[in-house]
């Protein structure tokens, strides 16, 4: 395996503790209006996020930046051509920052609901908008001959990448309630638990279709496996979930969320960006970088990437314990 294989299958693990780990953020975003029924609801759903939301993120941004070094012709091609859809994402990830930082700055009922606003805007918005890229990168764009994307926006809105939208939108939705039923106490707990009963059936035949059409229509034998595998966790995301057993529910989520990635991986390669036009495809051979670039980014992951997974990994054990409404305090923003 040479060292542009290796660097794509990092890449992957990557994206896949991003879509893991803020999976759930977004979930938890966009479940604000459905759960939260009162302003202590509210910051108790989100202060289930609060001490890991930040780190969550650092994984996209490893992501690109892995990807910007070792395939620089991929992340042209792909940030030129899905230019509006990543500014989007891009802005929607700013309102859920400055939604999380200033939300508590004003005790006032309209500054808290046009933050809201923002929180629920900036977590549905890149919930859909990263299956459609995906779904887009999986069945391929408009590239021509010097790799350049020569679609229209328009085009990238067909009905398979749609379908991968409305995918992601649902995990990410289940996973979301799953992690506040899992993380909470209390009346909201049941509530979140009752909801990812509900919406864990719509997620199975939604994520279940985009995993079949994929399958047959874009991918190769072998990942028939992740296919087999992302079923049997969504059965048991279903099950887990009607048993009221949050932990088992998380993890069958996260599994599903594992195998979805490992399918539109596994579907691209030897591809990095495939073209409608095969000869025009990027490819792990012809968008990686030098031997020499790939050997020093591989020794630094090396080294750092167990440092920065033991850190994570403390912090979510110091803030394992399950919240309540009784534990928010009162509001402590300034008033007008």
């Amino acid at each position: 395996m040479e060292l542009s294989d290796v660097w794509f299958v990092l890449i992957a693990v990557l994206w896949t503790g991003y879509l893991v780990l803020e999976g759930f953020d977004f979930g938890v975003g966009m479940l604000l209006p459905i759960l939260g029924k009162g302003d202590k609801d509210r910051r108790v759903m989100i202060n289930t996020i609060g001490p890991v939301w930040d780190g969550n993120e650092v994984w996209l941004l490893t992501a690109g930046g892995a990807t910007f070094a070792a395939f620089p012709e991929w992340y042209a091609s792909m940030f030129s051509g899905f230019y509006l859809a990543l500014l989007a994402i891009l802005v929607a990830l700013i309102l859920r920052v400055v939604s999380f930082e200033w939300r508590g700055k004003i005790d006032s009922v309209v500054w808290r609901k046009r933050i809201d606003l923002a929180l629920i805007v900036g977590s549905w918005l890149p919930a859909v908008l990263w299956g459609v890229a995906f779904g887009n990168l999986v069945r391929g764009v408009e590239l021509d001959a010097s790799h350049t994307f020569v679609g229209a926006f328009v085009d990238l809105l067909n009905p398979f990448a749609l379908l991968g939208g409305a995918t992601t939108a649902m995990i990410f939705l289940t996973h979301g309630a799953v992690f506040i039923a899992l993380k909470t106490d209390g009346d909201i707990r049941h509530r979140a638990a009752a909801f990812a009963e509900r919406s864990a059936m719509v997620t199975v035949v939604v994520a279940g279709a985009f995993a079949v059409w994929t399958q047959l229509a874009y991918s190769v034998a072998w990942t028939w496996a992740a296919t087999l595998l992302a079923a049997v966790a969504l059965v048991g995301l279903v099950v887990a979930a009607r048993l009221r057993r949050e932990g088992w529910a998380f993890v069958a989520s996260a599994v599903a969320i594992v195998a979805a990635v490992v399918l539109i991986f596994g579907s691209l390669y030897p591809d990095v960006m495939p073209a409608l036009d095969p000869a025009n495809s990027l490819t792990v051979d012809n968008a990686s970088s030098s031997d020499y670039t790939l050997t020093i980014m591989t020794w630094v992951a090396a080294i750092l990437t167990p440092l920065v997974l033991a850190y994570q990994a403390w912090t979510y054990w110091v803030f394992r314990k399950r919240l309540t409404a009784e534990q928010i305090p009162a509001p402590a923003g300034l008033t007008f």
